[in-house]
């Protein structure tokens, strides 16, 4: 018998436990809630440690929910980045799928940059990414080869070996690189990579014969002997 109310807890639990509510299925938000911005590394920073949002938030005002396990980052009520709370000092905490896009941007840029170049070669150079594009998986892959040999032995030399490329219809940039190496040293190889041309024989400079073998059978010769060596 309880000494205050004089009943038995179990006869006062039986009637009270017709008037309790349900427990809120929405427990309070106890997140301390801040106003940050994304800086151009698309950073944010609190208590000294920086964690990364999406890139294309970067420069954005965006509001930080810190929890005592987790930060949640939200953009106008979406839930944008949600990073394990460290209680570490001076961290870069990133996400690897937040730089993805920019990442995707700049290298989209770069293969842009490349067939730009590339197509600035040569007039034919255009009907030569056609043929790449219809025979190789990865086009952009042998651009960027082609227009780093050019970056390393000229345009002109590129130009010269696209062309015959184009005519044998050959489109690699592994054929390209061949056919630059072949002429480099100025003796045209028997090979199923290389079909030379009637000019690349003209254009061959071999060194003067050395008739020094004939001058000294002539001085040996002597017209007045009849003997004659069998």
């Amino acid at each position: 018998m309880h000494g205050t109310t004089h009943c038995r807890p179990a006869d006062l639990w039986a009637e009270e436990r017709l008037h309790l509510q349900a427990v809120n299925p929405r427990p309070f938000d106890v997140g301390r809630v801040l106003s940050v911005r994304a800086n151009r590394q698309f950073r944010i920073t609190f208590d000294s440690n920086r964690y990364s949002v999406p890139a294309r938030f970067a420069g954005y005002p965006l509001t930080l929910k810190a929890y005592p396990d987790r930060l949640c980052v939200y953009h106008e009520q979406e839930l944008v980045a949600r990073h394990v709370r460290s209680y570490d000092r001076h961290q870069d905490i990133e996400d690897p799928d937040h730089p993805k896009v920019l990442l995707a941007q700049r290298r989209h840029a770069h293969d842009a940059h490349v067939l730009k170049r590339f197509l600035g070669l040569s007039p034919l150079a255009t009907k030569y990414h056609a043929g790449l594009l219809e025979r190789r998986g990865n086009a952009i892959s042998h651009l960027r080869k082609i227009v780093a040999l050019a970056d390393i032995h000229g345009d002109e030399v590129v130009v010269r070996a696209l062309t015959d490329a184009l005519a044998f219809e050959a489109f690699s940039s592994e054929y390209i690189d061949h056919l630059i190496q072949v002429r480099g040293r100025q003796l045209p190889e028997a090979s199923p990579l290389v079909l030379v041309r009637r000019q690349d024989v003209l254009d061959l400079e071999l060194p003067p014969p050395d008739l020094s073998a004939y001058s000294a059978m002539a001085t040996d010769f002597n017209p007045g002997d009849d003997r004659v060596d069998h």
